[in-house]
């Protein structure tokens, strides 16, 4: 067969404009809207999506992964901690134990990896897309309004673009350090976002997964997200904390819309 023979500069085109085109109007509505797509986000997401809930990542940047591409000093090993290696193993991600219960990958493996068990497990990713505020209606969280990430690079007097709206059940703020969707909800529901504080490995991890959890309505945390909600440590370039909020969040989304759904049975 001849490469490329009966393809044309439109059929290129129109695949493109026609795919794109066709998940974004299925994911106007949509059960769980994650906003980030580092390791809290991602495992979030697939543990969601492969139950059948209908997932949508939304990411600012070109690409996903978050921090995850990268360890501390920009060197691309990703360190994680027991047990959070387990969440690895189960999507085939193999580690080496350096000492008891540290762990050490190629970040490309590791990323590569969770990005295809996320992709496999039915989520979706709209990429280059930030959200530019949240839907607040019927006294909960009900979406996000998102717009094209690179025209925040264009001059203010050129920007006046406004966003389109994408109703979902729950929405997850996975988006770092940030916390933008936790700061937004702030501002309409009166909580502080407290920041987080110093470098504490060993309490950082444990107190980003105690504290990911609903924080309004609708809205739930994980990650550093969490961390600058509720003001605690950092922990740096290791990850186990993040796989392990990722999961509890998931497992949080899915409560709520059980929840929801067992409400509008009755």
């Amino acid at each position: 067969m001849e490469v490329g023979k009966g393809i044309s500069e439109s059929d290129v085109s129109r695949a493109i404009i026609e795919g794109f085109t066709k998940d974004l109007m299925e994911y106007t509505r949509t059960d769980v809207v994650i906003v980030g797509s580092g390791p809290a986000g991602l495992t979030a997401a697939k543990f969601i999506a492969e139950t059948g809930v209908k997932t949508l990542i939304i990411e600012r940047n070109i690409y996903a992964g978050g921090g995850f591409w990268q360890g501390g000093y920009l060197f691309p090993k990703t360190v994680v901690e027991a047990p959070a290696q387990e969440v690895l193993l189960d999507m085939g991600i193999e580690m080496e134990e350096v000492k008891p219960d540290l762990y050490v990958a190629d970040s490309f493996k590791v990323v590569a990896k969770l990005l295809a068990s996320v992709a496999d497990s039915g989520a979706k990713l709209l990429n280059s897309t930030y959200v530019d505020d949240l839907i607040y209606k019927g006294g909960r969280i009900g979406g996000v309004l998102v717009n094209w990430f690179p025209i925040t690079q264009m001059p203010k007097f050129i920007t006046c673009m406004d966003p389109i709206a994408l109703e979902s059940k729950v929405v997850i703020d996975a988006t770092g350090h940030e916390a933008s969707m936790a700061s937004r909800a702030a501002k309409v529901l009166g909580f502080e976002i407290k920041g987080h504080g110093h470098l504490n490995v060993e309490e950082a991890e444990r107190e980003v997964v105690k504290n990911t959890k609903e924080i309004a309505p609708g809205l739930i945390t994980c990650g550093m997200a969490t961390a600058s909600v509720f003001g605690t440590p950092r922990m740096g370039p290791i990850f186990g904390g993040m796989l392990l909020s990722g999961r509890k969040a998931a497992e949080t989304a899915l409560e709520i819309l059980k929840s929801k759904a067992i409400a509008q049975e009755r």
